[in-house]
């Protein structure tokens, strides 16, 4: 279904003004490359929902490529979109196909393979990267050691036509971003991806009675999450951005039971496929909730890597999906799944027919059991095929992970 022009104008009337730019750098787009040699680059960023924070700001100071994969932040030929001022961003402002422009800038014709995002360093009593947590209205710092250094290092590959622009967004995903470090402290670990500009997806409306109670709305994929997004004031969501293909959508809400829509189809990356109206916004049942947390033990132990945990069930007739996920501290180890409801989930096939039918359905492992996935680069992920929370919270299920 292609998007109607009211959808378009919605969204990208979020799109703010583009930067101020200087372009620089050496061969890879210098000023003396002839005007009939360049094509222009346009980069903007957006943002999936964070996890447990109010706020996620980054200050973003430039945007540099680079035609080789192997070069140096001080070698020649790199190409800058510079932000001056540089820009302090919420990129919780950015769901629902948001974008803020970073700029445009010219740039030789070639095939490029390298992309960097700098970031501003906090400094003194200025925060320049900072979260705040939710409950709190406390500004707390966000280390971000290596992405002020030297860039945050996005693999993406592009090429760059004679007289052509190409535009490229930036998916900052703050919720696997943003990691703690233990004793209050919170540290900047990029999880971004470079995604088509084109505005395609998946939408549809919550009813606005769940707003205060934390809806998350994610694409998945054989229970990875794709991408996610939390509703607008008025319920609406946009699930933007996504490569065709069928996914299984899936709606949460604190104190109530889960909905999937499974097989949604997104036919091309210009169509949107729209699962509810605002006449018949989809809705979820009551539910009590319980928890599951523990220790993910990383040996040998790193200083670095994040551990994350999901909470999945699978339908005996439908698709496995995530219903919530954290990154456990990376300090200590610790996690905690809060929220899980204890209600059979609603599920509905998905059809172009509205409104869709929903009705509770058995699930693997069973209502009010879990299968627990612990998951960590380069360490063997470990599964706990069925946590149950149908009598008591479960906060001892720990997890040891190796190579």
């Amino acid at each position: 279904m292609t998007m109607p022009n009211s959808r378009i104008g919605l969204f990208t009337s979020t799109i703010f003004a583009a930067a101020t730019l200087a372009a620089c750098g050496g061969g890879g787009g210098g000023g003396g490359t002839p005007p009939a040699a360049q094509g222009t680059l346009g980069v903007s960023m957006t943002d999936a929902p964070a996890c447990g924070f109010d706020a996620v700001n980054v200050t973003v100071s430039k945007v540099r490529v680079h035609q080789s994969a192997t070069a140096g932040d001080a070698d020649a030929g790199w190409a800058d979109i510079t932000l001056s001022p540089a820009r302090k961003i919420n990129l919780l402002g950015l769901t629902n196909g948001a974008l803020e422009s970073l700029g445009q800038t010219p740039l030789a014709a070639g095939h490029y393979t390298q992309m960097r995002l700098v970031l501003d360093p906090n400094t003194g009593n200025g925060l320049a990267n900072s979260v705040i947590p939710t409950g709190t209205a406390t500004e707390v710092s966000l280390d971000t050691p290596s992405a002020v250094q030297s860039g945050i290092k996005l693999v993406n590959a592009f090429d760059v036509a004679s007289g052509q622009r190409v535009d490229l967004v930036l998916d900052f995903n703050a919720c696997k971003s943003v990691v703690t470090k233990g004793n209050g402290k919170y540290a900047l670990k990029p999880v971004v991806k470079v995604i088509p500009t084109a505005l395609n997806g998946i939408s549809g409306f919550v009813g606005t009675a769940l707003l205060g109670n934390h809806v998350m709305v994610s694409a998945q994929q054989n229970g990875v999450v794709i991408a996610s997004t939390t509703p607008s004031a008025t319920g609406e969501f946009f699930l933007a951005r996504l490569a065709p293909g069928n996914y299984d959508v899936v709606i949460t809400a604190d104190n109530s039971a889960t909905a999937v829509v499974a097989t949604v189809p997104v036919a091309t990356v210009a169509s949107t496929t729209v699962l509810s109206t605002v006449g018949t916004p989809i809705t979820l049942p009551a539910s009590l909730s319980g928890l599951i947390g523990g220790v993910v033990s990383l040996t040998p132990a790193s200083a670095t890597e994040v551990a994350y945990v999901s909470a999945k069930q699978s339908f005996s007739a439908g698709p496995m999906v995530t219903v919530k996920y954290q990154g456990a501290d990376i300090a200590t180890g610790a996690y905690m799944l809060s929220n899980l409801p204890l209600a059979a989930p609603q599920f509905a096939l998905y059809s172009t027919t509205l409104p869709l039918v929903f009705a509770a359905a058995a699930t693997t492992p069973g209502t009010a059991k879990y299968r627990l996935d612990a998951a960590a680069t380069g360490y063997a992920a470990v599964s706990k095929p069925s946590v149950d929370i149908s009598v008591v919270n479960q906060t001892n299920v720990n997890f040891t992970l190796l190579p």
